[in-house]
């Protein structure tokens, strides 16, 4: 059994430009990695990943390999990915989450809390292995921040979640603390088998600093009318367990990032409800329309009705022994 997320039902106020500056430039990375041969990507990795031996001194890399100061590495190194699924995983993840946390405190202080939680991940790898020589690479670690914030904003959000348990398929809402506790959870659980792999692998320790980094640093940076710990989220009847279909969740997608908050603040956004006019509605004593004996003069608003006043009724000319329709005739008394 495994699940993703998908997208969450938690519309943000503010345009996540640095979210997606930050997808678009890794974005770029990595297809300026993809032009390279094996040999050579595997310099750039050396040259912008984090090395924890060249950092601590423990090693010294070719003069050819080193363009940037050690400790800057630790900030080039967000932006290298080793493959399709790491860059895929690592931007849907950003996608997600790095809109709510980003409206919480501005772009600005958002960029500078990413960089904050990626250099704290890297430490925490440089921590467990100052001598290692094998370079670190990838957004896991500011990525990492960023969930563990949203865990601490709105841990009641409703997530939207691929679950496959073997041959069966369905999409479910989760709340966010059960998806991203699951998550940190297999961080912590991998421990002792990255612990005993010298070879490279997944950097769990950085995974777990930036998470733990992303959760100390966002009641600093959030601004001050944002709650902690869910205060203004959807109430819980907005998730639960039950198969949600697979066009509701495509609407979902395309609308998430064109709802808003409603003026009273609550992140729950109503659904659209479609209501047709009547053309009468406004009328208290609507006209009916004109018989054939009724001619009707229309005032200056070409859409008024006029009143009864305003009707004028023409008769035709009577015929000498006849009657007219609706006039009785005096009769002779001689």
């Amino acid at each position: 059994m495994f699940f993703f997320p998908l997208f969450d039902d938690n519309p943000s106020q503010r345009r996540p430009y640095v979210s997606w500056f930050l997808i678009a430039a890794c974005l770029l990375v990595f297809m300026w990695q993809l032009s390279l041969d094996p040999q050579a990507e595997r310099f750039a990795f050396f040259t912008y990943g984090f090395v924890p031996s060249h950092f601590s001194g423990a090693a010294v890399l070719p003069p050819q390999l080193v363009v940037l100061p050690a400790w800057a590495t630790a900030i080039s190194a967000m932006f290298l990915h080793g493959g399709v699924m790491h860059f895929g995983g690592n931007m849907l993840y950003l996608w997600i989450f790095g809109d709510n946390v980003e409206d919480s405190m501005g772009p600005l202080k958002f960029l500078i809390f990413y960089v904050l939680c990626g250099m704290a991940a890297a430490g925490a790898q440089f921590a467990i292995d100052p001598a290692s020589r094998i370079p670190m690479i990838g957004a896991s670690g500011g990525i990492a921040g960023i969930l563990g914030a949203y865990l601490v904003l709105h841990p009641k959000a409703a997530i939207r979640t691929l679950l496959v348990i073997l041959i069966f398929i369905r999409f479910i809402n989760l709340p966010a603390w059960i998806v991203l506790g699951v998550w940190i959870a297999g961080q912590f659980v991998a421990v002792p088998n990255a612990l005993s792999n010298d070879g490279g692998g997944v950097a769990y320790f950085a995974h777990i600093g930036g998470f733990l980094a992303g959760m100390m640093l966002i009641p600093l940076f959030k601004d001050r009318n944002v709650p902690l710990f869910g205060a203004d989220d959807p109430p819980k009847g907005r998730w639960d367990g039950h198969p949600v279909a697979f066009s509701t969740i495509r609407e979902q997608a395309r609308d998430k990032y064109r709802q808003r908050r409603n003026p009273l603040g609550s992140r729950v956004v109503p659904p659209a409800v479609h209501q047709t006019a009547d053309v009468d509605s406004d009328r208290s004593n609507p006209v009916p329309p004109p018989g054939p004996w009724t001619q009707t003069a229309s005032r200056s608003g070409p859409e008024q009705d006029m009143d009864s006043s305003d009707r004028v009724e023409e008769r035709p000319p009577a015929k000498r022994g006849g009657s007219v329709p609706g006039h009785r005739r005096d009769t002779d008394n001689r």
